[in-house]
């Protein structure tokens, strides 16, 4: 069974996008998020931007092998906002994404239908004006090891083309690597394996 270590994520913010339905205006945004601060802040922020509008319902997808997700309808009758808003991060099959569509109600109502498919088709003009990435899931171990014992932790670093992500270098030193997950049980046999070496997951 091949390992699945990697996902796709968007690399940066969106410009808006604006799509408008009956008198309604709806606009669009995509960012890639890690955390619940991060998210807080872009709400925020498009909160500030759009103070006049009705409704700023979002869906968020956050982490790799259990990702959490939220959906908001805010104000919008239930499951016609952040649910469609999300089935576009699905869709897209991309996580550590926040979608956010903004509604500016145009005095004519749309019914549950039209808002849903108004909602999905923002999060989809985002979600497409966005650019998406693959990215590996990564594990990180930290190797510990007196001074002695530097050339035979760094040969293998390099032959083995490791990324280091940090690292203290004095009698007792610290180097953290980050390895791919699919690698990740073969480098720490390795390293594990080497006399004065010590490595853990961190």
């Amino acid at each position: 069974m091949e390992l699945n270590d990697t996902y796709k994520t968007i690399t940066s913010p969106t410009e808006s996008v604006l799509f408008k339905e009956k008198n309604s205006k709806f606009y669009g945004y995509a960012y890639p998020v890690v955390n619940e601060d991060a998210i807080k802040k872009h709400l925020t922020a498009v909160k500030k931007q759009h103070h006049s509008a009705r409704h700023w319902c979002y869906a968020y997808k956050i982490g790799t092998e259990q990702p959490v997700f939220r959906v908001n309808d805010d104000g919008e009758p239930s499951n016609s906002a952040g649910m469609p808003i999300y089935g576009q991060i699905l869709s897209f099959e991309v996580t550590n994404v926040l979608v956010i569509v903004v509604r500016y109600f145009g005095g004519v109502k749309l019914g549950i239908g039209g808002l849903i498919q108004a909602y999905k088709t923002t999060a989809l003009l985002s979600l497409e004006s966005s650019k998406i990435i693959e990215k590996t899931i990564d594990v990180q171990f930290q190797i510990t090891f007196e001074y002695k014992e530097m050339n035979k932790v760094m040969r293998i670093i390099k032959e083995r083309q490791l990324q280091i992500t940090n690292q203290q270098l004095e009698l007792n030193c610290i180097i953290t690597i980050s390895v791919r997950k699919s690698e990740s049980e073969k480098i720490f046999e390795v390293f594990n394996s080497v006399y004065g070496v010590s490595i853990e997951k961190i």
